[in-house]
Protein backbone atom coordinates (compact mmCIF):
# COMPACT_ATOMS: atom_id res chain seq x y z
CA UNK A 1 0.00 0.00 0.00
CA UNK A 2 1.20 3.80 -0.64
CA UNK A 3 0.89 4.55 2.62
CA UNK A 4 0.95 8.30 1.80
CA UNK A 5 -1.55 8.05 -0.31
CA UNK A 6 -3.05 6.56 1.98
CA UNK A 7 -3.43 9.31 4.57
CA UNK A 8 -3.63 11.55 2.12
CA UNK A 9 -6.98 10.28 1.19
CA UNK A 10 -7.93 10.06 4.58
CA UNK A 11 -7.22 14.07 4.99
CA UNK A 12 -8.97 14.77 2.04
CA UNK A 13 -12.40 13.56 2.89
CA UNK A 14 -12.40 13.51 6.72
CA UNK A 15 -13.80 16.46 8.33
CA UNK A 16 -11.47 19.06 9.87
CA UNK A 17 -11.72 20.78 12.91
CA UNK A 18 -11.49 24.13 10.97
CA UNK A 19 -14.92 24.32 8.63
CA UNK A 20 -12.56 27.19 6.87
CA UNK A 21 -10.17 24.29 5.67
CA UNK A 22 -13.23 22.53 4.08
CA UNK A 23 -14.47 25.79 2.37
CA UNK A 24 -11.37 27.13 1.43
CA UNK A 25 -10.67 22.92 -0.28
CA UNK A 26 -14.07 22.84 -1.72
CA UNK A 27 -13.64 26.32 -3.19
CA UNK A 28 -10.03 25.40 -4.75
CA UNK A 29 -11.43 22.21 -6.40
CA UNK A 30 -14.39 23.76 -7.65
CA UNK A 31 -12.37 26.67 -8.93
CA UNK A 32 -10.10 24.19 -10.57
CA UNK A 33 -13.60 22.20 -12.31
CA UNK A 34 -14.14 25.56 -13.73
CA UNK A 35 -11.33 26.38 -15.17
CA UNK A 36 -10.73 23.17 -16.59
CA UNK A 37 -14.08 23.00 -18.10
CA UNK A 38 -13.54 26.77 -19.31
CA UNK A 39 -10.48 25.89 -20.81
CA UNK A 40 -11.83 22.74 -22.99
CA UNK A 41 -14.78 24.68 -24.12
CA UNK A 42 -13.11 27.43 -24.99
CA UNK A 43 -10.32 25.99 -26.83
CA UNK A 44 -13.27 23.40 -28.73
CA UNK A 45 -15.32 26.97 -30.00
CA UNK A 46 -11.66 27.91 -31.13
CA UNK A 47 -11.41 24.83 -32.82
CA UNK A 48 -15.09 24.99 -34.44
CA UNK A 49 -13.98 28.88 -35.69
CA UNK A 50 -10.75 27.51 -36.88
CA UNK A 51 -12.01 24.93 -38.93
CA UNK A 52 -15.12 27.15 -40.19
CA UNK A 53 -12.52 29.65 -41.48
CA UNK A 54 -10.52 26.09 -43.22
CA UNK A 55 -13.63 25.34 -45.05
CA UNK A 56 -14.72 28.31 -46.06
CA UNK A 57 -10.91 29.44 -47.77
CA UNK A 58 -11.24 25.85 -49.55
CA UNK A 59 -13.75 26.98 -51.77
CA UNK A 60 -10.89 29.66 -53.18
CA UNK A 61 -7.50 28.09 -51.72
CA UNK A 62 -7.21 24.37 -53.49
CA UNK A 63 -5.53 21.60 -51.78
CA UNK A 64 -2.61 22.21 -53.50
CA UNK A 65 -0.74 24.55 -55.51
CA UNK A 66 1.74 24.30 -58.45
CA UNK A 67 3.47 28.05 -59.10
CA UNK A 68 6.85 28.90 -60.98
CA UNK A 69 9.65 28.93 -58.53
CA UNK A 70 11.13 32.15 -59.95
CA UNK A 71 8.68 34.86 -61.64
CA UNK A 72 5.13 35.32 -62.25
CA UNK A 73 4.19 32.84 -64.62
CA UNK A 74 4.97 29.65 -66.79
CA UNK A 75 3.70 28.10 -69.52
CA UNK A 76 2.35 24.60 -69.08
CA UNK A 77 3.45 21.36 -70.92
CA UNK A 78 0.24 18.68 -71.49
CA UNK A 79 2.64 15.88 -70.49
CA UNK A 80 3.21 17.14 -67.00
CA UNK A 81 -0.19 18.06 -66.31
CA UNK A 82 -1.55 14.57 -67.47
CA UNK A 83 0.92 13.08 -65.18
CA UNK A 84 -0.34 15.04 -61.78
CA UNK A 85 -3.99 14.83 -63.41
CA UNK A 86 -3.26 10.42 -63.35
CA UNK A 87 -2.28 10.97 -59.54
CA UNK A 88 -4.44 8.87 -56.93
CA UNK A 89 -6.41 10.80 -55.14
CA UNK A 90 -6.62 13.68 -57.82
CA UNK A 91 -9.86 14.85 -59.17
CA UNK A 92 -9.63 18.15 -60.47
CA UNK A 93 -7.06 20.81 -61.56
CA UNK A 94 -7.89 24.11 -62.88
CA UNK A 95 -5.09 26.62 -64.81
CA UNK A 96 -5.46 30.12 -63.30
CA UNK A 97 -3.69 33.58 -63.69
CA UNK A 98 -3.93 36.42 -61.07
CA UNK A 99 -2.78 39.73 -60.72
CA UNK A 100 -3.89 42.88 -58.91
CA UNK A 101 -6.00 45.25 -61.53
CA UNK A 102 -7.67 48.93 -61.76
CA UNK A 103 -11.30 48.15 -61.90
CA UNK A 104 -13.75 51.28 -63.01
CA UNK A 105 -17.86 50.70 -62.25
CA UNK A 106 -20.13 52.69 -62.80
CA UNK A 107 -18.02 56.00 -61.87
CA UNK A 108 -16.57 53.47 -58.86
CA UNK A 109 -12.99 52.83 -58.95
CA UNK A 110 -10.77 50.39 -57.06
CA UNK A 111 -8.36 48.00 -56.93
CA UNK A 112 -9.31 44.19 -56.67
CA UNK A 113 -7.35 40.92 -57.14
CA UNK A 114 -8.25 39.75 -60.78
CA UNK A 115 -8.53 35.92 -60.99
CA UNK A 116 -8.70 34.01 -64.55
CA UNK A 117 -9.84 30.79 -64.41
CA UNK A 118 -10.59 27.89 -67.28
CA UNK A 119 -13.49 26.45 -68.11
CA UNK A 120 -13.36 23.45 -66.10
CA UNK A 121 -13.14 25.66 -63.21
CA UNK A 122 -17.04 27.76 -64.23
CA UNK A 123 -18.30 24.54 -64.07
CA UNK A 124 -16.73 22.90 -61.02
CA UNK A 125 -15.97 25.98 -59.18
CA UNK A 126 -16.95 25.41 -54.76
CA UNK A 127 -18.01 29.24 -55.17
CA UNK A 128 -21.40 28.01 -56.97
CA UNK A 129 -22.72 27.57 -53.40
CA UNK A 130 -21.77 30.51 -52.01
CA UNK A 131 -23.42 32.95 -54.32
CA UNK A 132 -25.21 35.18 -52.49
CA UNK A 133 -26.73 37.55 -55.70
CA UNK A 134 -26.79 36.30 -59.60
CA UNK A 135 -25.18 33.30 -61.01
CA UNK A 136 -21.67 31.51 -60.79
CA UNK A 137 -21.64 32.01 -64.96
CA UNK A 138 -18.08 33.37 -66.81
CA UNK A 139 -19.97 33.74 -70.09
CA UNK A 140 -23.30 34.37 -71.50
CA UNK A 141 -23.08 32.43 -74.78
CA UNK A 142 -20.04 33.72 -76.21
CA UNK A 143 -20.41 36.84 -73.76
CA UNK A 144 -17.69 36.94 -70.72
CA UNK A 145 -18.74 37.48 -67.10
CA UNK A 146 -17.12 38.40 -64.16
CA UNK A 147 -17.97 37.48 -60.42
CA UNK A 148 -17.04 39.61 -57.21
CA UNK A 149 -17.15 39.30 -53.70
CA UNK A 150 -19.56 40.60 -51.56
CA UNK A 151 -16.93 43.47 -50.20
CA UNK A 152 -16.11 44.30 -53.71
CA UNK A 153 -18.95 44.57 -54.96
CA UNK A 154 -20.47 46.68 -52.13
CA UNK A 155 -17.93 49.02 -52.85
CA UNK A 156 -18.43 49.36 -56.30
CA UNK A 157 -21.94 49.88 -56.36
CA UNK A 158 -22.33 46.08 -58.75
CA UNK A 159 -25.68 44.80 -59.22
CA UNK A 160 -25.51 41.76 -61.24
CA UNK A 161 -29.27 43.05 -62.38
CA UNK A 162 -27.75 46.22 -63.78
CA UNK A 163 -26.51 46.78 -67.31
CA UNK A 164 -23.66 48.20 -66.49
CA UNK A 165 -20.14 46.35 -67.08
CA UNK A 166 -16.86 46.95 -65.18
CA UNK A 167 -14.15 48.16 -67.43
CA UNK A 168 -11.07 46.53 -65.58
CA UNK A 169 -7.40 48.11 -66.57
CA UNK A 170 -3.44 47.06 -66.19
CA UNK A 171 -0.68 48.68 -67.22
CA UNK A 172 0.61 47.04 -70.87
CA UNK A 173 3.84 44.74 -70.99
CA UNK A 174 4.97 45.83 -74.29
CA UNK A 175 5.08 49.39 -74.02
CA UNK A 176 6.64 51.96 -71.81
CA UNK A 177 4.00 54.52 -70.17
CA UNK A 178 3.27 57.59 -72.20
CA UNK A 179 2.79 60.83 -70.55
CA UNK A 180 1.42 62.02 -73.65
CA UNK A 181 -1.10 59.70 -74.18
CA UNK A 182 -1.36 57.32 -70.98
CA UNK A 183 -4.26 55.83 -72.41
CA UNK A 184 -2.23 54.10 -75.14
CA UNK A 185 0.22 52.56 -72.16
CA UNK A 186 -2.75 50.59 -70.97
CA UNK A 187 -4.65 47.51 -71.72
CA UNK A 188 -8.23 47.01 -70.58
CA UNK A 189 -11.42 44.58 -70.90
CA UNK A 190 -14.84 44.66 -70.18
CA UNK A 191 -17.92 42.38 -68.51
CA UNK A 192 -20.67 42.94 -66.56
CA UNK A 193 -21.02 41.20 -63.26
CA UNK A 194 -22.67 38.22 -63.24
CA UNK A 195 -22.59 36.70 -59.40
CA UNK A 196 -22.03 37.82 -56.16
CA UNK A 197 -20.39 35.55 -54.01
CA UNK A 198 -19.23 35.89 -50.24
CA UNK A 199 -16.65 33.58 -48.49
CA UNK A 200 -15.38 35.92 -45.68
CA UNK A 201 -14.46 39.29 -45.53
CA UNK A 202 -10.73 39.50 -46.78
CA UNK A 203 -11.64 37.29 -49.79
CA UNK A 204 -14.90 38.76 -50.45
CA UNK A 205 -13.63 42.63 -50.54
CA UNK A 206 -10.49 42.06 -53.17
CA UNK A 207 -11.28 39.21 -55.30
CA UNK A 208 -12.92 39.06 -58.60
CA UNK A 209 -13.08 35.87 -61.05
CA UNK A 210 -13.21 36.23 -64.70
CA UNK A 211 -12.17 33.89 -67.78
CA UNK A 212 -9.00 33.10 -68.18
CA UNK A 213 -8.61 34.12 -72.01
CA UNK A 214 -10.32 38.01 -71.11
CA UNK A 215 -7.27 37.73 -68.20
CA UNK A 216 -4.55 36.68 -70.57
CA UNK A 217 -5.82 39.31 -72.82
CA UNK A 218 -5.61 42.14 -70.52
CA UNK A 219 -2.03 41.25 -69.12
CA UNK A 220 -0.75 40.69 -72.77
CA UNK A 221 0.26 36.87 -72.29
CA UNK A 222 -0.62 33.88 -74.58
CA UNK A 223 -0.50 30.72 -73.20
CA UNK A 224 0.77 31.69 -69.84
CA UNK A 225 -0.08 30.65 -66.59
CA UNK A 226 0.67 31.95 -62.42
CA UNK A 227 -0.84 28.70 -61.44
CA UNK A 228 -2.29 25.29 -61.17
CA UNK A 229 -4.61 24.13 -58.75
CA UNK A 230 -5.01 20.61 -57.64
CA UNK A 231 -8.13 19.57 -55.97
CA UNK A 232 -7.93 16.04 -53.85
CA UNK A 233 -10.95 13.70 -53.32
CA UNK A 234 -13.25 14.85 -50.68
CA UNK A 235 -11.68 13.95 -47.38
CA UNK A 236 -8.18 13.41 -48.40
CA UNK A 237 -6.18 13.28 -45.27
CA UNK A 238 -3.13 15.29 -44.59
CA UNK A 239 -1.04 12.15 -44.80
CA UNK A 240 -2.53 11.72 -48.29
CA UNK A 241 -1.94 15.67 -49.32
CA UNK A 242 1.68 15.12 -48.57
CA UNK A 243 2.37 12.01 -50.23
CA UNK A 244 0.36 13.71 -53.29
CA UNK A 245 2.71 16.57 -53.09
CA UNK A 246 6.24 14.38 -52.82
CA UNK A 247 5.08 12.85 -56.24
CA UNK A 248 4.30 15.89 -57.83
CA UNK A 249 7.55 17.88 -56.71
CA UNK A 250 8.82 14.54 -58.85
CA UNK A 251 7.07 15.20 -61.67
CA UNK A 252 7.83 18.59 -62.00
CA UNK A 253 11.11 19.15 -61.14
CA UNK A 254 12.84 22.07 -59.30
CA UNK A 255 11.56 24.61 -61.33
CA UNK A 256 8.33 24.87 -59.60
CA UNK A 257 7.21 25.41 -55.94
CA UNK A 258 4.12 22.71 -55.07
CA UNK A 259 2.26 24.16 -52.27
CA UNK A 260 -0.29 22.84 -49.66
CA UNK A 261 -3.17 25.03 -48.11
CA UNK A 262 -1.04 26.22 -45.19
CA UNK A 263 2.12 27.41 -47.07
CA UNK A 264 -0.07 29.09 -49.75
CA UNK A 265 -1.53 31.20 -46.63
CA UNK A 266 1.59 31.07 -44.61
CA UNK A 267 0.86 34.17 -42.51
CA UNK A 268 -2.88 33.59 -42.01
CA UNK A 269 -2.57 29.75 -41.04
CA UNK A 270 0.61 30.71 -38.08
CA UNK A 271 -1.78 33.67 -36.91
CA UNK A 272 -4.59 31.27 -36.05
CA UNK A 273 -1.88 29.05 -34.60
CA UNK A 274 -0.34 31.64 -32.00
CA UNK A 275 -3.92 32.91 -31.33
CA UNK A 276 -4.66 29.28 -29.97
CA UNK A 277 -1.56 29.31 -28.25
CA UNK A 278 -2.20 32.85 -26.18
CA UNK A 279 -6.40 31.99 -25.54
CA UNK A 280 -4.27 28.35 -24.05
CA UNK A 281 -1.72 30.53 -22.32
CA UNK A 282 -4.37 33.26 -20.77
CA UNK A 283 -6.50 30.43 -19.23
CA UNK A 284 -3.51 28.31 -17.64
CA UNK A 285 -2.31 31.68 -16.27
CA UNK A 286 -6.33 31.72 -14.68
CA UNK A 287 -6.42 28.42 -13.26
CA UNK A 288 -2.93 29.33 -12.00
CA UNK A 289 -4.27 31.85 -9.60
CA UNK A 290 -7.35 29.93 -8.98
CA UNK A 291 -4.94 26.89 -7.90
CA UNK A 292 -3.47 29.41 -5.41
CA UNK A 293 -6.44 28.66 -3.23
CA UNK A 294 -5.05 25.29 -2.59
CA UNK A 295 -1.83 27.07 -1.20
CA UNK A 296 -3.83 28.34 1.70
CA UNK A 297 -5.89 25.64 2.56
CA UNK A 298 -2.44 23.32 2.79
CA UNK A 299 -0.66 25.34 4.43
CA UNK A 300 -3.82 25.69 7.07
CA UNK A 301 -4.02 21.97 7.17
CA UNK A 302 -0.30 21.13 8.03
CA UNK A 303 -1.15 23.90 11.05
CA UNK A 304 -4.05 22.03 12.23
CA UNK A 305 -2.26 18.27 12.19
CA UNK A 306 0.52 19.63 13.89
CA UNK A 307 -0.26 16.56 16.22
CA UNK A 308 -0.73 14.10 13.60
CA UNK A 309 2.74 15.16 12.20
CA UNK A 310 4.56 14.75 15.51
CA UNK A 311 2.85 11.00 16.14
CA UNK A 312 3.59 9.88 12.37
CA UNK A 313 7.31 10.94 13.30
CA UNK A 314 7.56 9.22 16.91
CA UNK A 315 6.65 5.81 14.90
CA UNK A 316 9.34 6.32 12.17
CA UNK A 317 7.82 8.57 9.13
CA UNK A 318 10.65 10.98 8.04
CA UNK A 319 10.40 14.33 6.41
CA UNK A 320 10.15 12.94 3.06
CA UNK A 321 7.26 10.62 3.73
CA UNK A 322 5.48 13.46 5.43
CA UNK A 323 5.91 15.82 2.61
CA UNK A 324 4.40 13.59 -0.06
CA UNK A 325 1.68 13.00 2.28
CA UNK A 326 0.94 16.16 2.31
CA UNK A 327 1.60 17.13 -1.83
CA UNK A 328 -0.35 14.50 -2.48
CA UNK A 329 -3.24 16.00 -0.07
CA UNK A 330 -2.92 19.54 -1.98
CA UNK A 331 -2.51 17.60 -5.68
CA UNK A 332 -5.51 15.33 -5.40
CA UNK A 333 -7.90 18.74 -4.54
CA UNK A 334 -6.94 19.68 -7.80
CA UNK A 335 -6.95 16.36 -9.26
CA UNK A 336 -10.86 16.14 -8.20
CA UNK A 337 -10.92 19.77 -9.76
CA UNK A 338 -9.49 18.24 -12.61
CA UNK A 339 -12.29 15.38 -12.87
CA UNK A 340 -15.12 17.20 -12.18
CA UNK A 341 -14.15 19.58 -15.22
CA UNK A 342 -12.83 17.30 -17.75
CA UNK A 343 -16.94 15.89 -17.33
CA UNK A 344 -18.38 19.18 -17.31
CA UNK A 345 -16.23 20.89 -20.08
CA UNK A 346 -16.11 17.85 -22.49
CA UNK A 347 -19.86 16.67 -21.70
CA UNK A 348 -20.70 20.22 -22.50
CA UNK A 349 -18.51 20.55 -25.95
CA UNK A 350 -20.02 17.00 -27.14
CA UNK A 351 -23.53 17.95 -26.78
CA UNK A 352 -22.76 21.71 -28.52
CA UNK A 353 -21.24 20.17 -31.53
CA UNK A 354 -24.21 17.41 -31.79
CA UNK A 355 -27.24 19.25 -31.02
CA UNK A 356 -26.01 23.15 -31.29
CA UNK A 357 -27.82 24.44 -28.87
CA UNK A 358 -25.99 27.66 -27.78
CA UNK A 359 -27.15 29.99 -31.01
CA UNK A 360 -25.12 32.14 -32.80
CA UNK A 361 -26.55 35.67 -32.84
CA UNK A 362 -27.59 37.94 -36.03
CA UNK A 363 -26.72 36.97 -39.90
CA UNK A 364 -23.71 34.54 -40.41
CA UNK A 365 -22.66 31.11 -41.79
CA UNK A 366 -23.99 29.11 -39.10
CA UNK A 367 -26.62 28.77 -36.93
CA UNK A 368 -24.90 27.86 -33.84
CA UNK A 369 -21.34 28.42 -32.16
CA UNK A 370 -18.92 25.61 -33.87
CA UNK A 371 -17.28 23.19 -31.53
CA UNK A 372 -15.23 20.49 -32.34
CA UNK A 373 -13.68 18.25 -29.62
CA UNK A 374 -9.98 17.39 -29.94
CA UNK A 375 -8.25 14.92 -27.96
CA UNK A 376 -5.13 16.59 -28.27
CA UNK A 377 -6.69 19.70 -26.23
CA UNK A 378 -8.00 17.03 -23.62
CA UNK A 379 -4.55 15.39 -23.44
CA UNK A 380 -3.33 19.24 -22.96
CA UNK A 381 -5.08 20.69 -20.58
CA UNK A 382 -4.88 17.58 -18.11
CA UNK A 383 -1.03 17.65 -18.28
CA UNK A 384 -1.17 21.23 -17.65
CA UNK A 385 -3.97 21.41 -14.92
CA UNK A 386 -2.36 18.29 -13.06
CA UNK A 387 1.22 19.89 -13.24
CA UNK A 388 -0.12 23.05 -11.59
CA UNK A 389 -1.97 21.74 -9.03
CA UNK A 390 1.34 19.63 -8.32
CA UNK A 391 3.83 22.55 -8.32
CA UNK A 392 1.15 24.53 -6.47
CA UNK A 393 0.95 22.08 -3.79
CA UNK A 394 4.53 21.65 -3.60
CA UNK A 395 5.07 24.88 -2.29
CA UNK A 396 3.79 25.36 1.03
CA UNK A 397 4.90 21.58 2.40
CA UNK A 398 8.22 21.87 2.28
CA UNK A 399 8.56 25.31 4.75
CA UNK A 400 5.82 24.22 6.41
CA UNK A 401 6.67 20.74 7.49
CA UNK A 402 9.81 21.92 8.27
CA UNK A 403 8.11 24.69 10.53
CA UNK A 404 5.97 22.52 12.13
CA UNK A 405 8.58 20.20 13.56
CA UNK A 406 11.02 22.63 14.79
Amino acid sequence: MNLPLFIAGRYLFAKKSHNVINIISAISAIGMAIGTAALIIILSVYNGFDELVKSTLSNVEPDILISPAKGKVFVPEDDMIEQVAALPGVVQYHKILEENVFVDYDEHQGVAKAKGVDEAYEKDSPLIGHMTSGVFALHKGEIPQMVAGAGLAYKMGMNPAFLSSATIYFPARDRNFSLANPAASIESVSMRPAGIFTVNQQIDEELMIMPLEQMRQLLGYDKEVSGIEIRMESGASAKEIRKTISEIKDIVGPGFKVLDRFRQNTSLYKMMRYEKAAIFLILIFIIIIIAFNIFGSLTMLIIEKKDDIETFRSLGATDKMLRKTFTLEGWLISLLGLAAGLVIGTGFALLQQKFGFIKMPGNFLVNAYPVIVSWSDILLTIAGVALIGYLIALLPVKRSIKAETR
